[in-house]
């Protein structure tokens, strides 16, 4: 670029030599790492190598009260927010005193919150998927402007950051959409090298980002030369002034070249070829010298900027390496916040209060959450506007609280689990819906990858609070994409809270306990509960609790106990059960008098096992009871627990009883009935085992 240009776009010079410095720091570090390979490649890691201008160009746009969503090539930008050398090599060589996660997640997989500095919560590898999370934060900071919970005029922006091959993914277009949609303050850069890993643009792509981004209406757009550190820094001023001053999103796209390994277990010179040596020709670190010569920095201040960066980044490498490692010990730390709701609170029965059905109580609940803290919102789909629900769960809520706080989405499930990440980071609280249980699996992504994964990994800096109800389970002819039952898939997934309550008072509490929870839940709410229609669910409809009261999570609840005089004779057993389990077992509990103790576990991870044992070990005698297909599931898994645990004290098999292991629930009620467990399975169960 020439001296003219350069003086046209303003560009101080002490800027364009703090860029050089930070260059030739990225440089050396990528060049050190290469050089003593068997050190660094002992983990995977990438590097900027090619990407510097734009990435350095983009941190200097950077407020310490903006948020960024970066992806793995980006150490130019933690370089250029003041991150120092040492810092990202203490990640590079998983050391204790790693500032992102302790040496548990690779090199350039930041998670940042510190003064002074731009907040950078946890994400995953980020190939795509950082576009949802990174569009929550800016959803979040847009809420909270409107309600006027700002304490500030600083008006922060998001950045997030892309490689091009990423923007293919169809959480990009989700992300994009309600960008679009809901007029968000976030700058979507996209650095285009114009490879994958091994494959190409063209083989990947029939359109790059920039025209990608078209389809979008309101989707801002440029293009920028991301290899000429003055045009870059240029383009992506006027980005963040745009995002900063008009609230819309922007999209950035950077042609640079890809310098480096994609990463050093995928080494360049594997594929490359003549491809390298075209790449070259744009190296920015040439190009900002000459711009550096042309504003007239001289050649020995230049040769200084250069020996200052390598000097600091040789010494900050041999600190590294002699910087302690993780104490093993510390392995299973920051699974989970701790929870500030560790007992039961307010009147559960209150005098003179009526009954309530199961979905009246948790549309109660989340009105009085949304009555008692405004930074909380409702969203999901057909939740907002005139509906308020398939199933009427949030009936009025928007006419109440207005379309800002509770609102419909799009058809965008991992948005709609995603973006509760975002969210959390901003310091907006989320409860949204899933339709049905069956519709969670384009979510499951979002919420194995980047809310499971993000107090652990982030050694407790961000843990995300998250509510997501799931209407759940079969009732009478819904067929086989509205009757699924989910919860052994979901306690796979470690890092996450999972909540099954079966009656209106349980409801209540466990749904505020949830919305106080800082960690993920889950809130699995069964269809066939919600009105206590179904024969035999009478007893889920109960006295509504006040508004304050709150029940733990991880508590689990006896429901039924066995008479003194049947535990004395030998002749009890328990029952251990959850949601429509709990009155299939009431119901065929009928025909055992006094014989039958029923414990409704009511929340499922945490598990209360230490309830599980007791009432094992009272009665010897176990059947544990659940409406999923059986094979591999959560039901199988308690019993193998039980077993191991109780083996000494049980005098017969533990049971198990769930749903025919079949991949779907039929649409025609009779094979319905036959495929589920029912009070009539149930109890010729109980017969068997009391008589074993």
């Amino acid at each position: 670029m020439s001296k003219e240009l350069m003086e046209a776009f303003k560009i101080d010079t002490s800027i364009l030599k703090k860029a050089y410095r930070l260059m030739i720091t990225a440089k050396t570090m990528a060049d050190t790492y290469e050089e003593n390979k068997t050190i660094c490649s002992k983990y995977v890691h990438s590097t900027s190598r090619g990407h510097e201008a734009i990435q350095l160009a983009a941190a200097f746009q950077l407020k310490p009260y903006d948020y960024a969503s970066l992806y793995y090539r980006d150490d130019s930008v933690l370089l250029g927010i003041g991150m120092q050398p040492y810092e990202l090599m203490l990640q590079l060589m998983a050391k204790a005193d790693d500032p992102f996660s302790g040496g548990r997640t690779y090199y350039g997989h930041p998670s940042l919150r510190r003064e002074g500095f731009p907040t950078i919560p946890h994400q995953s590898s980020a190939t795509g998927m950082q576009a949802i999370p990174a569009t929550g934060m800016a959803h979040a900071i847009a809420y909270l402007e409107s309600q006027g919970l700002t304490n500030t005029e600083e008006k922060p922006v998001v950045l997030c950051s892309l490689g091009d091959g990423s923007v293919t993914e169809g959480e990009v277009a989700e992300a994009f959409q309600m960008a679009v949609l809901k007029n968000l303050p976030i700058v979507y850069l996209v650095q285009d090298n114009d490879w994958g890993i091994s494959a190409t643009g063209k083989e990947m792509r029939a359109m790059d980002a920039y025209e990608y981004a078209a389809g979008f209406k309101g989707m801002e757009r440029l293009r920028v030369n991301g290899s000429d550190f003055t045009e870059s820094y240029e383009g992506m001023r006027v980005a963040f002034e745009y995002a900063r001053e008009v609230r819309k999103p922007i999209l950035v796209h950077a042609k640079v070249p890809l310098l480096g390994h994609h990463t050093s277990g995928v080494r360049r010179e594997w594929y490359r070829g003549k491809n390298l040596q075209e790449h070259s020709v744009n190296d920015p670190i040439p190009k900002l010298r000459q711009a550096l010569l042309e504003a007239d920095v001289t050649s020995e201040e230049i040769q200084w900027l250069e020996n200052e960066a390598q000097k600091a980044v040789a010494a900050d490498y041999q600190r590294a390496l002699d910087a302690p490692v993780p104490d093993p010990a510390t392995f299973n730390q920051h699974e989970f916040a701790p929870t500030p709701v560790t007992e039961e609170k307010g009147e559960r029965s209150p005098s003179g209060a009526d009954k309530a059905i199961m979905v009246d109580a948790a549309l109660h609940a989340v009105d009085d959450i949304l009555r008692t803290y405004p930074e909380a919102l409702f969203y999901g789909q057909d939740v907002g506007g005139e509906l308020g629900g398939v199933f009427r769960e949030a009936a009025l809520l928007a006419k109440k609280y207005g379309d800002a706080r509770v609102f419909n989405t799009p058809i965008q499930e991992a948005y709609i689990v995603g973006s509760t990440a975002g969210m959390s980071a901003v310091g907006a609280k989320a409860i949204v819906e899933i339709q049905f249980a069956d519709y969670i699996w384009p979510g499951m992504n979002q919420l194995v990858e980047e809310l499971s994964k993000s107090c652990y990994l982030s050694m407790g800096k961000f843990p995300i609070q998250s509510l997501i109800r799931v209407p759940i389970g079969a009732y009478g002819g819904g067929g086989p994409y509205h009757s699924g039952s989910i919860e052994s898939n979901l306690l796979t997934i470690r890092g996450i809270k999972v909540v099954y309550p079966s009656n209106a008072a349980d409801m209540k509490g466990l749904m505020k306990a949830a919305f106080l929870d800082p960690n993920p839940v889950i809130m699995l709410e069964h269809k066939g509960l919600y009105w206590s229609k179904v024969a035999g669910t009478e007893d889920a409809k109960t006295v509504e609790p006040d508004e304050n009261y709150i029940l733990p999570l991880g508590k689990a609840n006896v429901v039924q106990y066995a008479s003194k005089e049947e535990i004395r004779m030998g002749n009890s057993m328990t029952v251990i059960t959850y949601g429509m389990g709990v009155y299939w077992a009431k119901t065929a509990a009928k025909n055992f008098q006094g014989s039958v103790e029923i414990l409704d576990l009511r929340t499922l991870n945490p598990l209360d096992f230490e309830a599980v044992i007791a009432s094992v070990r009272r009665h010897g005698k176990a059947l544990v009871l659940t409406e999923e297909p059986l094979m591999n599931s959560f039901a199988e898994s308690l019993a193998g627990r039980i077993s191991k645990d109780c083996f000494q004290q049980l005098d017969a098999p533990v049971y198990t009883l769930g749903a025919a292991n079949l991949p779907a629930i039929p649409l025609n009620v009779e094979l319905e009935k036959m495929m589920l467990p029912n009070p009539d399975k149930v109890a010729a169960a109980m017969e068997e085992l009391l008589n074993y």
